[in-house]
């Protein structure tokens, strides 16, 4: 069949238009540092200012802080809850909660939020500020979503228009890295107990952050070398996350102790089960999502108010596993709520694609364009599962940070808690070096 060249250029371009999504114009990114803060957020409050106004986040460590220290003290030790939400009283407050709150609260009796003032901590440097203005009128996406180009060391789309455009925003947050640290995944099993999943030590790098250098088209890299159980003592695992989800995809390695080599893990995606959580997440349930966006629709919903963990500090660096794993549900003493608004983000599987799960909702905080709350749905349309990440900023970077936690099983029971360091010394930057992000540097790292 043959077309003119006039014709053929109009269908290419009505094609690219259905394809690709450009930045915003000149006149919307200037309400960044505006109406808007500098990565997109509403500056104001809400009306009752139970949501205050941004004045900045928090940038100076409190009282008892020790530069180096993965511990961070808690600037809010002494607030006590303004009012707590049980399943008797959870009928008030349903327009603020997600519907993973909702079925914990309806599912286990004990289980309750203590909600306290809310405190608009997030903070940024300055680079990660100037860059987001860059990018807003810059970035776009192509591929069907899965591919982000137009943007370095700044959030691509602080003014999103698409639900793959918030996700996005997510998948490539700044949380003040590099980082070398070592972790604890837990997993509570329907009947309560506790069993450690892994432990380990883990080195995150993020090209995409690195401001003094040109974009290599990577914005995570991860590398695991496992200390428990005592199975998965010597073992490896390096993750290498793209900006580009279509020509390169998600690449992956394990090292096999026992077999003395490296393996390519094409597997360590989607909803392969992640045994680093006992079983009760997927692999990109990591951080409530994380991976290629080529399965699900994401649809932009709006924003909204939610009830969410936040500032959690206590659970994060002050409570040890034993005080936090209850049979159920993360120790409610130990976890802090607050009021704040979040974009919402609905994924509904794209149809012939397979996954274990048929929808997802996802509340991404404002603030800091980070996934707060998660919901998943079976193939029945019935909640299966609720996420949550326990972000609490490191004023000393600054930088927010929420690679602690939780997903819960809302039809078989048990939760796991993944990202713990408040037994292993806190999250402390670290240095890496290129050579550290190989498949022969894996193998060098671990038991043979």
């Amino acid at each position: 069949m043959y077309y003119g060249k006039t014709t053929l250029v109009a269908i290419l371009a009505t094609l690219m238009s259905s394809l690709v999504q450009a930045g915003v114009s000149a006149d919307e990114a200037k309400q960044l540092g505006n109406s808007l803060t500098p990565i997109g957020a509403e500056k104001a409050g809400n009306k009752d200012n139970s949501i205050p106004a941004y004045t900045g986040g928090l940038t100076t460590p409190p009282a008892g802080f020790k530069a180096g220290d993965g511990q961070r003290p808690d600037p809010f030790a002494g607030e006590k809850p303004l009012f707590v939400i049980d399943g008797k009283s959870q009928a008030n407050y349903a327009e603020l909660l997600t519907e993973g709150t909702k079925a914990l609260l309806q599912k286990y009796p004990d289980f309750r939020v203590d909600v306290y003032k809310t405190q608009r901590t997030v903070a940024f440097p300055k680079f990660v500020e100037t860059n987001t203005a860059k990018c807003a009128q810059s970035a776009q996406t192509i591929n069907d979503g899965r591919t982000i180009q137009g943007c370095h060391a700044g959030f691509p789309f602080p003014i999103p228009k698409t639900g793959f455009e918030a996700i996005w925003n997510h998948l490539v947050r700044y949380n003040g890295g590099p980082f070398v640290f070592d972790y604890k995944n837990w997993h509570v099993n329907s009947a309560g107990r506790p069993t450690l999943a892994t432990s380990g030590t883990l080195s995150q790098h993020f090209p995409f952050w690195d401001k003094d250098k040109a974009d290599n088209g990577i914005f995570l890299r991860q590398r695991i070398l496992y200390t428990g159980p005592a199975r998965r003592v010597g073992e490896g695992l390096l993750v290498v996350d793209p900006l580009d989800f279509v020509d390169k995809d998600r690449r992956a390695w394990v090292y096999l102790p026992g077999q003395r080599r490296v393996k390519v893990a094409p597997d360590i995606a989607h909803d392969t089960p992640n045994p680093g959580s006992g079983g009760t997440a997927t692999f990109d349930d990591a951080y409530l999502f994380s991976g290629s966006l080529d399965r699900f629709d994401f649809k932009l919903i709006g924003k909204k108010e939610v009830i969410v963990p936040y500032n959690t500090y206590r659970l994060s660096f002050h409570t040890s596993a034993e005080q936090a794993l209850k049979p159920n549900f993360v120790n409610p003493d130990a976890v802090r709520w607050e009021r704040h608004r979040v974009w919402v983000v609905e994924a509904n599987l794209r149809e012939g694609k397979r996954h274990v799960y048929s929808k997802r909702r996802f509340y991404l905080d404002e603030d800091s364009w980070t996934i707060v709350a998660s919901e998943a749905y079976d193939a029945r349309g019935q909640i299966y599962r609720a996420g949550y990440a326990y972000q609490t900023p490191l004023y000393d970077l600054p930088a927010p940070y929420a690679d602690l936690h939780a997903i819960y099983d809302l039809v078989g029971g048990g939760y796991s808690l993944i990202g713990h360091t408040a037994d292993t010394g806190g999250v402390k930057s670290g240095v890496t070096a290129e050579r550290d992000w190989t498949p022969d540097a894996l193998a060098g790292g671990g038991i043979r």
